[in-house]
């Protein structure tokens, strides 16, 4: 039998960053795990700012997971009956997800007719597990449930790729899949000169040019952001989650703009997959990282894992802030760049 390996990602613990909102009001330390040294001294940056100007207000819109299932029928007038039926049956299909898992709720659900094939996506609440495995076993036992009361429905496949899972989609930037979260803040025009060596305006205007106009003809698929990928990804290796979520997770989008002399600033991800018990939570450097963001208390489930999204969002927000700060000034991303990491 092979001898297990790991392979170690240095952590350091950022901040604090001031949140307010319903799931946080407190400041607080941010692990974050990478080889990109500058991360960690640009979301510092943009703690501090946002910190002095009187803290990130983080908003949850929408929380679920997403499973879409896929059946074949005789064709499609048999399929848009199913649909029909189907929506006046759903206090049974959601007896059928809580009747599998103490935690699954079934919130709602999407169909699409493609020919005769039947496109379901179900999304659940799951408590303060990520979900993945959880919505996989209702969409399970859905599937058994829709083809035993429609025999005429042939089974393809328990993921038919309209959830989307890790895959960038316009259907989960417009729905979510995960914790769907806002972060704002005012940032004061002194405090955004003095702390980020840029003007609201310089911030704005380049915002608008670069994650805006770039994204556009880049064929960005509704995201607009400069790297919003390298805090989450950070953020998802410190606190032992699936960090292939990135590839949804990073779909998002900034919005800023100057009232007056200050900076209002602000990132909305729709895809934040993240929880605070299942698979890799029982790891030590995961535990520490979990109690120091005050999301292993005992609360009400699912509380945890808000939690939990709310900080990766300001998280975000502080290192966006700071990235686009930074890209106002030629030559200011690579010298910081060439101090922290070239050794050559």
């Amino acid at each position: 039998m092979s001898e297990s390996k790991a392979a170690i990602i240095p952590i350091k613990n950022i901040g604090p960053i001031k949140i307010i909102g319903a799931e946080v009001n407190d400041a607080i330390k941010v692990p974050l795990a990478t080889l990109e040294k500058p991360l960690w001294p640009s979301v510092k940056r943009g703690a501090r700012a946002a910190n002095l100007s009187g803290g990130i207000l983080a908003t949850v819109i929408k929380d679920c997971m997403t499973r879409s299932v896929l059946l074949q029928a005789p064709d499609a007038a048999y399929a848009a009956k199913v649909v029909r039926e189907l929506e006046a049956r759903q206090e049974e299909l959601a007896q059928i997800v809580t009747g599998g898992s103490r935690f699954a709720k079934l919130e709602a659900w999407q169909t699409q007719i493609v020919g005769d094939l039947l496109f379901i996506r179900f999304s659940l609440q799951t408590g303060d597990a990520a979900g993945h495995n959880m919505v996989t076993k209702a969409a399970d036992e859905l599937l058994t449930w829709i083809i035993a009361g429609y025999p005429k429905l042939q089974y393809v496949s328990v993921s038919g790729n309209y959830c989307v899972d890790k895959k960038v989609s316009a259907v989960n930037g417009i729905l979510g899949r995960g914790k769907y979260v806002v972060a704002e803040v005012t940032i004061p025009g002194d405090i955004c000169e003095a702390q980020l060596k840029a003007t609201p305006e310089q911030i704005v205007a380049l915002n608008n040019k670069k994650n805006l106009i770039g994204s556009i003809i880049s064929g960005g698929v509704r995201s607009a952001n400069a790297h919003f990928a390298n805090m989450l990804l950070a953020f998802y290796l410190a606190t032992g989650q699936d960090a292939a979520n990135i590839v949804e997770g990073s779909q998002g989008i900034v919005y800023a703009e100057q009232r007056q002399e200050d900076l209002y600033f602000s990132v909305t991800i729709p895809n934040i997959i993240v929880g605070t018990i299942g698979s890799g939570k029982d790891l030590d450097f995961v535990k520490n990282s979990l109690d120091l963001l005050g999301c292993l208390e005992p609360r009400a489930p699912g509380q945890n894992s808000r939690r939990l999204a709310v900080v990766a969002a300001a998280t975000v927000l502080c290192g966006e802030l700071s990235l686009l700060a930074a890209q106002t000034k030629p030559g200011e991303l690579v010298r910081s760049h060439m101090k922290l990491e070239r050794k050559y």
